[in-house]
């Protein structure tokens, strides 16, 4: 094993007794190791009923927290409280740009470290840490919700292990969304092959988190300067990833619709399921606005796009598959059909997170710093 030069909090909470809330403040307490954060959210918990009680005292901390100096805290809250906040509303941008400048402060992150890379009618956000003497480089990027900076304290942890980390956010991610308008693409090859291009890499890592587990075989079928493969989430069918949880008669009606082009019927349905259920309310939000989608009958026609059964078999790098074993995100069964399909790796390494880890949520929340361990022991074998 390798020696640790990280720390984070290791244990699942139950916060919260919906599972929308309580996966986020494991999430953003997850980042951090300050019992304090944990003591916070647990004393508000009980009169968080909506997404405005949720935001209203998630920005209540963040403040407190700044007027005691506690920058990733204050960060972290911010972040919590923009997340559930309405794609259409301006206060949106404004709480995102302040979570990114404190965020940045708090790990001392400089404009030398920071880069913006010409792509199409906008620009990639990308950062770069390097040590002295690195092993080789591994290039990282996020999913579905994330923004680069929360990754900051295990990209550095990466970064501290040996490896030169060069790190972004592509179309419908962070800036290159919000900023330029950039949405969501299939063909993730592009984005990486800008990164590529402008750092000048090649023989490296590419590694991809929660939707960019599906992201980065994509990507590395097409690209072949990637020479080994993270999927940190094991997606191969992001439509029924995202609509698992949906039961079975309803699905099928969902997939009928489809298949009869019944726009204002799906719309509907739609319609009545987010009133319903919070995590579906802002899951087709959230995705309708990273893929620049119209309605949620053109946002699922996009989403259905996302998926790897003819892609994984071009793979031929080393993989490492991820997957975590009460994700509430991604079916179980997508672990077991990414291992099916992926024939041609050079080698596959498959890796399961269980509850007695802690690490058995999306994302292995609860043990972040095993899944980095893992990570880093696979890299570290695969290149002896």
């Amino acid at each position: 094993m390798i020696k640790k030069k990280y720390d984070f909090p290791v244990g699942w909470h139950d916060i919260h007794t919906d599972m929308s809330f309580n996966f986020q403040m494991n999430r953003f307490y997850g980042l951090t190791n300050d019992p304090s954060m944990l003591e916070e959210m647990c004393k508000v918990s009980p009169s968080l009923h909506t997404y405005p009680d949720y935001i209203q005292a998630f920005m209540k901390l963040s403040n407190e927290s700044l007027q005691k100096n506690e920058k990733l805290k204050a960060a972290l809250y911010l972040r919590g409280a923009e997340f559930f906040i309405n794609t259409n509303d301006p206060e949106k941008i404004l709480y995102r740009n302040k979570f990114v400048s404190l965020v940045r402060e708090h790990y001392g992150i400089n404009e030398n470290q920071y880069y913006r890379i010409p792509y199409e009618t906008g620009f990639l956000s990308a950062y770069r840490f390097t040590p002295q003497s690195p092993k080789g480089t591994i290039v990282i990027f996020g999913g579905y919700d994330s923004y680069i900076e929360e990754f900051f304290p295990m990209l550095l942890a990466v970064r501290d292990s040996g490896y030169d980390v060069v790190c972004f956010e592509g179309p419908g991610q962070g800036s290159p969304l919000e900023d330029y308008k950039l949405p969501m693409i299939n063909e993730w090859e592009k984005p990486v092959k800008a990164i590529l291009d402008y750092f000048n890499l090649d023989d490296v890592t590419l590694m991809g988190i929660s939707l960019g587990g599906y992201l980065v075989i994509r990507a590395a079928a097409y690209e072949k300067r990637v020479k080994r493969v993270i999927a940190d989430g094991a997606i191969t069918d992001f439509y029924n990833a995202l609509y698992h949880s949906v039961n079975s008669t309803f699905h099928n009606k969902i997939d009928n619709m489809i298949e009869t082009n019944d726009r204002e019927g799906l719309n509907v349905i739609f319609d009545n399921l987010m009133k319903e259920n919070l995590l579906m309310k802002w899951a087709v939000k959230q995705g309708m606005h990273i893929t620049g989608s119209a309605s949620f009958f053109e946002y699922i026609e996009v989403i259905k796009s996302f998926v790897s059964t003819n892609i994984s078999p071009l793979l031929t790098q080393d993989v490492l598959l991820m997957a975590a074993q009460n994700d509430h995100y991604i079916p179980i069964y997508q672990f077991y059909d990414q291992i099916r399909t992926l024939t041609n790796v050079r080698s596959l390494t498959a890796r399961l997170f269980t509850k007695a880890e802690c690490a058995q949520n999306h994302c292995h929340v609860g043990n972040i710093g095993l899944s980095i361990d893992v990570i880093m022991n696979w890299l570290d074998n695969i290149s002896q």
